[in-house]
């Protein structure tokens, strides 16, 4: 039996353990360090040391210490310990329970002495409500928490989905070569979708304007009510636009009332259609809105964007339910297409779209037992492939010079989709438009070589994103590539012999489950957790802590190609920051100005305080002081209203407009004194004010000022970059909640508590734990 040597990413030894179940000194948590949860070994008594935790939005210090506590591990792969339960009195409970405000729920004595055989069939304690009852539920400490079994549920209930409401006919005429034109509604609906995207960047695109018309002019054809509209040109659905205006004022105008019995209903729906019972526990279901009608966007260069995505019906949707369960009933007049009992997947209902026929399905929300566990066992299986990546990169290396040419092929793929993160690639449907391509479809077309092993990529991604990227790679990658070109074609398969099918196929000799897109997610963890460790300023403030948080994030996003177009009203808010900053910068003005007004000789001991504020010129402080004076007489005159209207109320003189005017004239002095005292140096000090007190309120203004560039910089970096993705969906949440926790920085500051609620496992993680820390097999 080999030996396994654990080792840090620096080469640091960790120690030895005979065959594959090391035995490593573990951290004090429940995350076990950095070993793979799948192979926990550790036997005997394990004292829990107290822990620093971040949990939900506020980070909480909490100690506890069981030393009694006796966890006893098998030799088996499963996921956690059957004897391990949420019951025990561990620093990962005393997170969760500890409160200034609440008490410490009891340990249910009859859960401490439950056997093994009655724990997967206890019942749960009833508590006051379902919504309780899910909180308590901590399936990642369950036996086999990963759901790893082909059942995913034994019992299913739901109402099915929501249907949007039949289209409204609001009878505004659109004009055709000037002259107003009747439509049918169907058609009329169909100008409205086109009518709401007008004053938007697709109907600049010409694709976007040609697919909506091929598709407007077929609905167009389906009544012989409607007029004959042959050219594009000569439609003008500016009016139609005029009236979704004045209907969105109207629902800006609404009352209070209005809006409360429009959320009520939005509750009411939520309430029928966004929860099942899943194995008899309320769970929030997700996307249960059945998509309505719109021109189709698409994302990139799509080229069916602006085509018509039809009206889903009944006949179309796929109910999936419990075999005991009640169907739920479809719209009146309708039927389903069918209904299923299959609790081998995880979707309640699934129906196909027209315009790219992709199957969709409605799922169990993000934060629900379901998805948390797909989500758990994604990670897992990336953080698992670094026990093995190094025999995988040593293999294609060498296969990099074999003979047959359909395994230095598949070598050359798994370099790129090892270093560049390219996804495989799968084969298009037919009849599908867009020429999106991956690793494995890549053509000639989209390489470019040059000397020194320089490759440059350019071809359309997922979504039609363009990637673009130029890298040196090794000589001998270079030198493949070159041999694979069998003809001057541009056209031809640049891996001719290989296909994601295959190549999925041999990597999961490796391990089982392994395929191209683990890669992804494990070099997008692995990426962030190091440069998170090489980055993170220990002793920096909180700002500066996120920027190179972002930063790190940024460089997932750039690695997986996440971009996104910039924001029409990013200049704006750029002017915004910028504002913010010299307002800031006015405030430091003044307090520098009064303190040389409080202590003259100051002047000739901080000579900085004499010194001129950038980005200060005499007209913008004029207009800023006259914003000011605008900002306060606003504040002075909702004031008197709301005075006024509270005397009227209880039968008061209401105040004079002639007060008003009084208290106008002030705010208009004390811009002129600002003017005044900003052009001579000299400040009218107030009593309360001291050196001291002034000197803590520059302090804080200057922390203020560099945090608000901070945000400008970051702000700038990230303006074409999305991080939400990586984030969300390929780095480890482990690693995030890791660094809150060893940072000091509030976990509500990376993750909202959507993502919160989403991750909940992930939270449960210490400071110690670690993505990148790696096994090597010794030869």
């Amino acid at each position: 039996m080999k030996d396994v040597e654990l080792e840090s990413e620096n080469g640091k030894k960790l120690g030895k353990a005979n065959g594959k179940k090391p035995a490593v000194k573990k951290e004090p948590s429940e995350s076990e360090g950095d070993e793979p949860l799948v192979k926990r070994m550790n036997k005997g008594k394990q004292s829990v040391t107290p822990n620093k935790r971040t949990t939900r939005a506020t980070t909480a210090n909490v100690q506890a210490n069981d030393s009694k506590a006796k966890r006893k591990r098998n030799d088996s792969d499963s996921e956690f310990d059957d004897k391990k339960k949420p019951a025990k009195s561990t620093a990962k409970n005393a997170v969760k329970k500890a409160s200034p405000q609440k008490k410490k729920k009891k340990e249910d004595p009859v859960e401490k002495v439950m056997s093994e055989k009655k724990r997967g069939k206890q019942k749960a304690v009833k508590e006051e409500s379902d919504e309780e009852d899910d909180e308590e539920y901590r399936w990642w400490e369950a036996e086999n928490a990963k759901g790893d079994g082909t059942v995913k549920w034994n019992t299913l209930e739901h109402n099915g989905v929501y249907f949007p409401p039949e289209y409204v006919p609001h009878n505004v005429k659109m004009k055709y070569n000037g002259k107003e034109v009747h439509l049918e509604p169907e058609a009329e609906e169909v100008a409205t979708f086109y009518a709401a995207v007008l004053n938007t960047e697709h109907v600049e695109n010409p694709t976007f304007n040609e697919n909506f018309f091929r598709d407007f002019k077929t609905v167009l054809e389906k009544s012989s009510k409607n007029p004959p509209i042959e050219e594009f040109d000569k439609c003008d659905f500016t009016p139609i636009l005029d009236h979704l205006e004045r209907e969105r004022e109207k629902r800006k105008a609404m009352s209070k009332e209005e809006k409360q019995r429009l959320k009520e209903e939005k509750l009411q729906l939520e309430e029928k259609y966004g929860y099942c019972y899943l194995d008899g526990r309320k769970q929030k279901v997700g996307n249960f809105r059945i998509e309505p009608p719109a021109l189709f966007r698409g994302r990139g260069k799509h080229p069916k964007t602006g085509s018509l995505k039809l009206r889903v019906q009944p006949e179309q949707v796929t109910i999936n339910i419990g075999k005991d369960a009640k169907v739920p009933e479809p719209p009146a007049g309708h039927s389903w297409n069918k209904v299923i009992h299959d609790n081998t997947v995880t979707w309640l209902a699934t129906w196909k779209e027209n315009v790219n026929e992709n199957i969709k399905y409605v799922f169990l929300a993000a934060n629900s037992t379901l998805k948390g566990q797909s989500d758990f066992k994604k990670f897992e299986k990336a953080r698992e492939l670094k026990d093995i990546v190094g025999k995988i990169r040593d293999d294609y290396n060498k296969d990099m010079t074999d003979k047959i040419t359909a395994t230095r092929q598949r070598a050359t793929a798994m370099y790129f989709i090892d270093r560049l993160a390219l996804r495989a690639g799968n084969e298009k449907k037919e009849g599908e438009e867009a020429d999106t391509v991956g690793c494995c479809s890549l053509r000639f077309e989209h390489i470019k070589l040059e000397p020194q092993n320089i490759v440059h990529f350019d071809f359309l991604g997922k979504d039609s994103i363009r990637y673009q990227n130029t890298v040196r790679v090794e000589p001998q990658v270079y030198k493949n590539l070159k041999i694979f070109r069998k003809s001057t074609s541009e056209k031809d398969q640049l891996f001719d012999r290989v296909n994601t099918q295959e190549l999925n196929k041999h990597l999961s000799s490796y391990m089982d489950g392994l395929t191209a897109k683990v890669f992804r997610t494990y070099n997008a963890s692995y990426t962030f957790q190091d440069q998170l460790n090489k980055n993170t300023p220990v002793d920096g403030s909180v700002n500066e802590k996120i920027l190179a948080y972002n930063r790190a994030n940024r460089q997932v996003a750039i690695l997986c190609n996440h971009q996104r177009t910039v924001s029409k009203t990013f200049d704006n808010q750029m002017n915004r920051i910028e504002d913010k900053i010299r307002a800031l910068k006015y405030q430091k003005m003044r307090l520098k100005k009064t303190l040389l007004t409080l202590d003259p000789k100051l002047k000739k001991k901080r000579p900085e305080l004499d010194e001129p504020e950038s980005d200060l010129g005499e007209d913008w402080c004029e207009e800023y002081e006259n914003h000011l004076e605008e900002k306060e007489k606003e504040k002075i005159r909702k004031k008197f209203e709301k005075d006024n209207d509270k005397r009227k109320e209880e039968g008061q003189k209401p105040l004079s407009e002639s007060e008003l005017e009084e208290q106008l004239k002030e705010a208009e002095e004390k811009r002129k004194q600002s003017a005044k005292e900003r052009k001579t140096g000299k400040i009218d000090v107030k009593k309360s004010q001291t050196v001291e007190k002034v000197d803590a309120q520059l302090e804080k203004i200057n922390e203020r000022i560099k945090a608000t560039n901070l945000t400008k910089v970051e702000k700038e970096e990230n303006k074409t970059t999305a991080l939400g993705t990586s984030k969300i969906n390929y780095i480890d949440p482990r690693i995030s909640a890791a660094w809150c926790y060893k940072y000091n920085v509030p976990i509500d500051k990376i993750f909202n508590k959507s993502l919160r609620d989403k991750f909940k496992w992930a939270m449960e993680v210490d400071e110690h734990w670690n993505h990148i820390l790696k096994r090597r097999l010794l030869l």
